[in-house]
């Protein structure tokens, strides 16, 4: 028996036809963090239909509720007493071909939460669509990415969202949020200030099939020289990043990573003026508002923190924004870790680093 009263020698799990329950379960391959950790009640969701009469069940029980998605944006540091709902649904539809009023004659496109966000990347491409290459081989599900409004070389999945349909908790209903609802912003979306609110079922997304392609961001062109690409498409767009992030990037399914741990912290333009001026090397980039948007894997490389390690925790020493479980690292251990980090960096240069995954 464990400090959340789960017993760790016991595990069950039951078929329903569109779910299945799994009593006492082990979440270490549930998160590319890949730490021990167990949830009272684990349930694979199969079919959207099922999740009202689970979550009314568990608020009868007076249990919390975790929604996990393809688990590579979340670290456990202690194991779930309550309900884990993971969504496994499917489906990829074309819902509109040619959008009336939009550029580069547009299609509009729905996929479910529990699709793989790399998959559907691709699939949009088999089907001459532009938009989401530069995202290419970003882990999770398709639910996960609006939460973060993950991005990459240049781009945000919220550029590309149409619509976000969910299921409201507070209301008992489901509800179809905008673009402009869903309040996108770097690595922040409504999703993230209310969380637990909403449960993402699908994700509607107008792509267009004609598109200026974003290259000039962090080796795209020199990767694509590499290749021997001349003139590039989209689809050699996605292998050149898939290629430079393979590089740069541990792999998740053989070194516990959930990617970038930290966002790029914004600050104030004279504190990153003032910081320019001791530190001639740090980057920054500057943004409306009077604000300024600094390198957090250039603050933490300066500390001398790339590839510090302790214990089986530790930063890469590919990529100094990525936290490692060597092996048998707890979520415990690798939150000390990012704390640490965060102390560092703080001390040093007066600025504060906020963790991208969500920590339990």
């Amino acid at each position: 028996m464990n400090d959340q009263g789960i017993d760790s020698n016991k595990p069950m799990a039951t078929a329903y036809g569109c779910y299945t329950v799994h009593e006492n379960a082990s979440l270490l391959d549930r998160t590319t963090f890949r730490v021990p950790a167990r949830a009272a009640t684990l349930i694979d969701v199969h079919e959207f239909d099922a999740v009202p009469g689970l979550l009314e069940e568990a608020a009868t029980q007076n249990r919390e509720v975790l929604i996990l998605g393809g688990g590579s944006n979340v670290l456990f540091t202690r194991d779930w007493p309550g309900v884990v709902l993971a969504l496994r649904t499917r489906g990829l539809d074309v819902i509109e071909q040619h959008v009336p009023g939009t550029p580069g004659d547009a299609a509009l496109v729905r996929a479910a939460a529990g699709e793989v966000w790399d998959d559907f990347v691709h699939w949009t491409l088999a089907h001459g669509l532009r938009g989401l290459e530069n995202l290419a081989l970003i882990p999770g599900s398709v639910g996960a990415t609006p939460i973060q409004n993950i991005g990459a070389y240049g781009v945000e999945v919220g550029e590309f969202v149409d619509a976000v349909s969910a299921y409201d908790r507070t209301t008992n209903s489901i509800v179809r949020l905008d673009r402009a609802a869903c309040a996108f912003a770097y690595r922040d979306s409504l999703f993230k200030h209310e969380s637990g609110r909403y449960l993402i079922t699908a994700v509607d997304f107008l792509l267009p099939r004609q598109r200026e392609l974003r290259l000039d961001y962090d080796g795209v062109r020199e990767e694509l020289a590499a290749m021997g690409v001349g003139v590039a498409d989209a689809r050699a767009v996605a292998h050149a990043i898939s290629r430079v992030r393979t590089r740069k990037l541990p792999d998740p399914v053989t070194t516990g990573n959930a990617g970038s741990f930290f966002k790029n912290p914004i600050v104030s333009a004279d504190l990153a003026a003032a910081l320019k001026s001791e530190y001639a090397r740090m980057p920054t980039w500057p943004l409306a508002d009077g604000l300024a948007k600094l390198s957090a894997a250039w603050l933490i490389e300066a500390c001398g923190l790339k590839g510090f390690r302790e214990g089986d925790a530790g930063v890469s020493d590919q990529h100094a924004l990525v936290l490692i479980n060597y092996g048998s690292a707890s979520g415990a251990q690798i939150w000390a870790l990012a704390r640490h980090i965060q102390q560092t960096v703080l001390t040093r240069f007066g600025v504060a680093l906020e963790p991208e995954p969500l920590i339990v």
